[in-house]
C-alpha cells in the first residue's frame, strides 16, 4: 500500500515538476529576450538600463514639420565627388587604432585662409592628449591648398568632410549666383530679376550666406549624418581656422566636462575662452559661467537636440552670422539662460585680421598670417582648472541679445528653405533635388 501510494505521488509530481521547469525556462527566455539575449540582469540594473534607454530616446527625439519637404540643389560632378569623400574612413587609424573612453571629438571648420590654418594645425599638434581625439575637418567648399594642409596632419585620427552644397561649388546656379538673380539693391519688379531682399533692401551674396549655411550643414552632418559621430552622445568641441589652441586645451575641456554636472548643472556647454574674444580671462581661483562664446565651445547631443528643434527660428532669422543668430533668437527661446562653463584663463585665442572670405578674391588678397598674435605662459601649457574651485556666474553681459533684429544678408526665401532642408536631410527619405 505504501509503495503504491509513493508511486502515485511520483506519478502526480512528474507532470507538476515538468510544468515548473517549463515555466522557469520560459521566464529565463523572456528575460534574455528583453535584454538582447545576454546574461540575466538584476532588477536594479534593469531599471538603470531602462532609464538610460529613455534618456537616449529623449536625446534623439526629432521635431519635424510634416508639411515641409526638404529640397537640395542638384549636384554637379565636383559636389558629388566631395560627397563621396565624406564617406571615407578617418586617416591615421592604424597609427591611433583605438580612442579611449572619455576622448573628445573635435570639429575644426574651415573656409579659405591657408595661412591661418597652418598656424592652427601647428597649435593642435602641440596639444597634450591630441592623439586620443578624432579630428573632423569641415570644409566650406573645396580649395586645394586647404585640402593639402589637412592631408598632412599626422598627430591624430583625422576625417575630412566637405559641404557639398556650398555656394562656392555652384558658380552658375543656386546656392551660387544663378542667371536672373537680383544683385545688391536691385528692385525685382524693375529688373525682372529673382530673389527677395533682406530687411535693408540688399539681395543675397553667396560669399556671405555661405557662413551660416556651412555652420548649419556641418552641425547637422556631424550630429546626425557621420558614421563616426551620429551615435556619439558626449561632448563635441568646435573650433575654427583662426582659433589658436593652447597645449592645455584638451585636458581642460575634459576637466570642465567632468565638473559641469556637479559644479554648473544649469550650464549647457563648456568653453575654452571668454565670450569676449579680446579677453584673456580674469585669473581668478574660480570657474566662470557666462553666455556661450564662439571660440572653442563644446556641448552634447541633448543640447544639439534643443538647438535642432529651433531650426525654423534659426533659418528664418535675417542674419548671415550663425553665432549672432544663436544669441539673438535661438538661445533666448530656451526656458532658462544659456550658460557655458570655462576656466579663469583662456585655453584658446582668436587671432588674425583677415575675415572669413578675404583672400578668396585675387584683387584684395589678405596677407596677415597671424604669427606672433598669441603669447603663451607656462600656466597655459598644463591643465589649470581645479575641481574644488567655486563657480562665478556672470548673469548680465553686453553683446547681442533677444530683440536684436539682425544685420541682414539672409532675406532670400531660397536660403531659408535650403537651411531648413539641412535640418531635415538625414531624417526624411523623400528629399527632392531641384
Amino acid at each position: 500500500m505504501a509503495l503504491h501510494h509513493g508511486a502515485r505521488l511520483r506519478s502526480r509530481a512528474a507532470p507538476l515538476l515538468a510544468v515548473v521547469v517549463l515555466a522557469v525556462l520560459a521566464l529565463v527566455s523572456l528575460l534574455r529576450a528583453s535584454h538582447g539575449g545576454g546574461r540575466l540582469v538584476p532588477p536594479v540594473a534593469s531599471a538603470a538600463a531602462a532609464r538610460n534607454r529613455n534618456h537616449t530616446a529623449a536625446q534623439r527625439k526629432i521635431l519635424l514639420d510634416p508639411s515641409f519637404t526638404p529640397r537640395l540643389p542638384r549636384q554637379g560632378a565636383l559636389s558629388l565627388s566631395l560627397a563621396r569623400r565624406n564617406a571615407l574612413p578617418p586617416r591615421n587609424a592604424a597609427r591611433f587604432p583605438s580612442l579611449p573612453d572619455g576622448h573628445l571629438k573635435i570639429v575644426l571648420y574651415v573656409h579659405n585662409r591657408p595661412r591661418y590654418l597652418r598656424l592652427v594645425v601647428d597649435s593642435l599638434s602641440r596639444v597634450d592628449g591630441i592623439g586620443e581625439a578624432l579630428l573632423v575637418v569641415s570644409h566650406d567648399g573645396y580649395f586645394p591648398e586647404m585640402d593639402e594642409i589637412v592631408k598632412g596632419i599626422a598627430f591624430c585620427q583625422v576625417k575630412q568632410i566637405f559641404a557639398p552644397y556650398s555656394p562656392h561649388l555652384f558658380p552658375d546656379s543656386f546656392p551660387g549666383v544663378a542667371p536672373g538673380d537680383c544683385r545688391d539693391k536691385d528692385r525685382a519688379a524693375e529688373k525682372r530679376c529673382r530673389g527677395e531682399p533682406d530687411q535693408y533692401g540688399n539681395h543675397r551674396s553667396p560669399r556671405i550666406v555661405s557662413l551660416k549655411h556651412h555652420w548649419w550643414w556641418m552641425m547637422n552632418t556631424v550630429w546626425d549624418g557621420l558614421e563616426e559621430t551620429r551615435d556619439f552622445d558626449g561632448h563635441i568641441l568646435f573650433i575654427e581656422e583662426d582659433h589658436y589652441i593652447f597645449p592645455n586645451a584638451y585636458r581642460n575641456v575634459q576637466l570642465l566636462v567632468d565638473l559641469k554636472p556637479k559644479k554648473c548643472p544649469q550650464c549647457y556647454a563648456v568653453n575654452l575662452a571668454p565670450s569676449d574674444v579680446k579677453a584673456k580671462g580674469e585669473g581668478w581661483e574660480s570657474m566662470v559661467a557666462e553666455k556661450m562664446g564662439n571660440i572653442g565651445y563644446a556641448f552634447n547631443r541633448t543640447v544639439w537636440r534643443k538647438i535642432h528643434a529651433k531650426a525654423k527660428q534659426f533659418c528664418d532669422f535675417d542674419e548671415y552670422n550663425w553665432d549672432i543668430t544663436m544669441w539673438a533668437t535661438v538661445y533666448p527661446s530656451f526656458e532658462a539662460p544659456v550658460y557655458s562653463l570655462r576656466g579663469p584663463r583662456r585655453s584658446a585665442a582668436h587671432f588674425g585680421k583677415c575675415g572669413l572670405h578675404q583672400g578668396q578674391d585675387s584683387s584684395s588678397v589678405c596677407v596677415d598670417n597671424g604669427v606672433g598674435a598669441v603669447e603663451l605662459d607656462a600656466i597655459d601649457k598644463v591643465p589649470n582648472i581645479k575641481a574644488d574651485w567655486p563657480v562665478h556666474i556672470i548673469r548680465k553681459q553686453p553683446g547681442y541679445q533677444a530683440g536684436f533684429k539682425g544685420w541682414g544678408g539672409w532675406g532670400d526665401r531660397r536660403d531659408r528653405e535650403l537651411c531648413l532642408s539641412f535640418a531635415y536631410m538625414y531624417h526624411v527619405k523623400d528629399t527632392l533635388s531641384v
